[in-house]
């Protein structure tokens, strides 16, 4: 049997009561921290599960499925990932894997970043499309994440931007020499997406900063959900580009422009410096 089990967002303890029972009796458990980090390190989570984790990292996640997969349609063999199972696509590549080579599957679903965003009031159903905002470098500056959040206030939704995560990126260097080295992990800040918005906004028309996104349109900032360290924040995006909420991991939503008085008033305990009514229209 092959598992794939969620862990959750804080640290080893959010692990559900059945996923830790199939950890414990697996032949092989790998554990996936690319995509996403937990509040914990690999030394505590083995001392914590009972047992050694094998570490599968970008290449062998994306290019060694099959040796993942290997053996498990004889043996248990479970592969961990921060937050849900299938808050990437990158794992619902293993299931249809697994589907391929007639090996039977289960999942053990856990919190993820996509529901456990409601810690700031925001009503979920309230939610558009979310989008990933990439870091940028000097010649490449996708923006197309804008025409998304757009399209949500436009639609008068909640938009939900998750930042770049850079683990285990080969250097230029090494790409051209065929030699493997890598970037040192670097993990997007709202203080950093808030900039590239900025950038975005600037080049738009008076028309559409007035009616889509501006320097003073509203946003929340969220870093470390799920952990004890957990902070947020409620300021305008101006406000954001100067915010300093510590470590990772981030996540930045852009309100609706019209919000329910219930997420108005929960929201406010975060706002410091302004007032959200002025901001609710």
């Amino acid at each position: 049997m092959f598992y794939i089990i969620g862990l959750g967002l804080g640290d080893i303890k959010d692990i559900t009561v059945k996923g830790l029972e199939i950890v414990k009796q697996c032949s092989r458990v790998y554990l996936e921290m690319y995509t996403s980090i937990l509040g914990s390190s690999l030394e505590e989570m083995q001392e914590f599960y009972g047992r050694p984790l094998l570490l599968a990292d970008r290449d062998l996640v994306e290019q060694g499925a099959d040796e993942i997969l290997a053996g498990a349609g004889d043996e248990d063999v479970a592969l961990l990932v921060v937050g849900d199972p299938f808050g990437a696509t990158t794992h619902t590549d293993f299931i249809l894997r697994a589907k391929e080579k007639n090996i039977p599957f289960k999942v053990i679903h856990n919190a993820s970043i996509m529901n456990a965003i409601g810690c700031c009031g925001l009503q979920l159903y309230k939610f558009g499309e979310t989008v990933s905002i990439p870091y940028w470098d000097e010649t490449w500056k996708p923006d197309s994440f804008y025409d998304k959040i757009k399209l949500n206030r436009l639609h008068n939704m909640h938009t939900l931007c998750l930042l770049d995560i850079k683990v285990k990126e080969p250097t230029l260097e090494s790409l051209m020499r065929k030699r493997k080295e890598y970037m040192p992990p670097r993990f997007m800040s709202v203080a950093e997406a808030a900039q590239q918005l900025l950038a975005i906004v600037e080049k738009k028309d008076a028309l559409e900063r007035n009616t889509v996104l501006n320097e003073q349109s509203l946003c929340v900032g969220l870093a470390r959900v799920g952990q004890d360290t957990q902070q947020i924040v409620v300021g305008t995006l101006q406000d954001m580009r100067g915010t300093d909420m510590g470590g990772p991991l981030h996540s930045l939503i852009i309100p609706a422009k019209e919000m329910h008085p219930l997420e108005v008033e929960f929201l406010q305990q975060y706002a410091t410096n302004i007032k959200l009514d002025d901001y609710n229209h």
